[in-house]
Formats: structure tokens, sequence, C-alpha cells
């Protein structure tokens, strides 16, 4: 959904900056391939994903909900020299195309893989993490939270996409709509907790950013 007139959000786009010709190739062979294309986060919000990778410079990424790989990719480009991003993702049917283009890329060895449950997975990983990407399942965006908020470096940053939920969070919620709630849910969260303070997008379908106290 886009939340701006289509003219003036065109415009923003088309006055932002492109995105690489290795994205623009994971694109189309993602819309060929994969069901769900919509689920990339596309050529303009990747680059506000680059944006604040790169104005944060982290040593260590986590991003729950991996997809083709397209938001890992420009989430890298903000690494530290020697910095890691780890990308978790349920569907292993998913790894071999993530693999072509994370070995095209030039951040290949920057980048460890996981397939399976994130709320497994992520405690296993034993470092500080200086900028969070959620992206996955929403129902467990704030089981992701209280996961990660512990394991943030002091002014670390989180990002939570899809928080608008195509508007669904200003409408009368249908209450076997669990995606929805839980979103409302972790909204108020966000900008309730004290450890954090949070600043939430009009981006495509929404982006919060909460900085880590």
């Amino acid at each position: 959904m886009h939340f701006l007139p289509e003219n003036i959000d065109n415009y923003v786009v088309n006055h932002s900056q492109e995105e690489p010709k290795i994205l623009q190739e994971l694109t189309k062979e993602t819309w060929q391939k994969v069901l769900n294309p919509r689920m990339l986060s596309g050529a303009f919000q990747g680059r506000v994903l680059s944006m604040i990778s790169k104005l944060t410079s982290p040593k260590n990424i986590l991003e729950i909900g991996t997809y083709t790989g397209y938001s890992a990719l420009c989430l890298a480009e903000g690494l530290a020299k020697n910095g890691t991003i780890f990308t978790i993702d349920k569907n292993e049917e998913l790894e071999t195309l993530q693999n072509k283009y994370f070995e095209k890329s030039e951040y290949r060895d920057q980048i460890t893989q996981f397939v399976g449950n994130a709320l497994e997975i992520i405690p296993t990983i034993d470092v500080k993490f200086d900028l969070v990407f959620i992206d996955a399942d929403k129902s467990n965006y704030i089981n992701y939270f209280n996961l990660i908020i512990n394991k943030m470096n002091a002014g670390g940053i989180i990002l939570s996409d899809n928080v608008l939920w195509s508007g669904k969070v200003v409408e009368e919620l249908d209450p076997k709509d669990t995606d929805t709630k839980i979103l409302l849910e972790y909204n108020k969260l966000l900008k309730e907790d004290v450890r954090i303070e949070t600043v939430l997008l009009p981006i495509r379908d929404g982006l919060t950013i909460s900085r880590v106290k």
C-alpha cells in the first residue's frame, strides 16, 4: 500500500538513489520464480535500509526474515569492516536463490545464513547487535523483540517492517485477524517501552525505527 499520493510517491522514488544492478537482477528473478514477490523490500525501501546501515556502520546486524536476500544485501552495504550480518529464514527452498546473489555480491564472506525457526536460532547467536531488521511472521513480532532487546548494544537500531499492515492498524479489528492484533500490540510496545525511543515512518507498508537507549 502507498500512503502518499501516487504522484508524490513516484517523485520520491525518482529522486532517490537507484538500486544497484545486482538488486535489479534479484528483483526480476524473484518476480519470475518465487511466490509472493511483493514480500521484497523494493528499490525505495531498500535504499532506506542501505542508508540507515551506512549511517550507523554496524559491526553485527541481525535480519529476521531473509526471503530472497534483497534486504540482507541492502543492509550489508553499511557493514563495518569485518562486520557480519546474520540472516534467518524458515523457508529452506529459498536458500539456493539467496546464495546465488550472495555469491555474486561483494559481501559473501560477511553474510551468515540460518534456515529454521528464528525463535530457536537467535539465542544461539552469541554477539551483541548494532542493527536488527524484523521482517518475518507478524504474529511473532513481540516475541522477536523480547528476544533481541537484551542483545542490543546501546545506541543500536531496531527496524520493524510492515507495521501499518496495509492500513489495517487503523481499521476496525476483525477478531479473527491475529496478525493485525499482534501488530497493534507491538506498535504500542515500541511506543511505550522505556528502553527505546521510536519513530514510525509511513514508508511503503510502514517502517519503525527504534533506538536503544
